[in-house]
């Protein structure tokens, strides 16, 4: 159940980014939209923050009629040096199953 915007918190532990890999993970055909909708914000900067992570090797995309299909490399590694050697299917595996 998603709080009024008044009760939301002013800061979270995950980045939007984090958390559309979590809404991919969890359903590999999501629409943008529904991604944006999800998370709370635009569906323009869920769209950059697909082309950040399918640029950095995180997912790749796949055409299916007029749908996208998204898989996830989860064997890469997280980008900061402190956390360096997880990779980001520990990230998935603790959050994505939860809802």
């Amino acid at each position: 159940m998603r709080q009024p915007e008044r009760e939301r918190p002013t800061w979270t532990f995950l980045t939007h980014h984090a958390r559309v890999l979590l809404e991919i993970a969890r359903n590999p055909e999501v629409r943008l939209r529904e991604v944006a909708s999800g998370i709370g914000i635009t569906e323009r900067t869920v769209q950059i923050i697909v082309n950040d992570l399918r640029a950095a090797g995180y997912l790749d995309r796949e055409r299916v009629g007029r749908r996208n299909r998204y898989s996830l490399n989860t064997e890469l590694r997280f980008r900061y040096p402190t956390e360096a050697d997880v990779p980001v299917r520990r990230l998935i595996d603790m959050f994505a199953d939860r809802r």
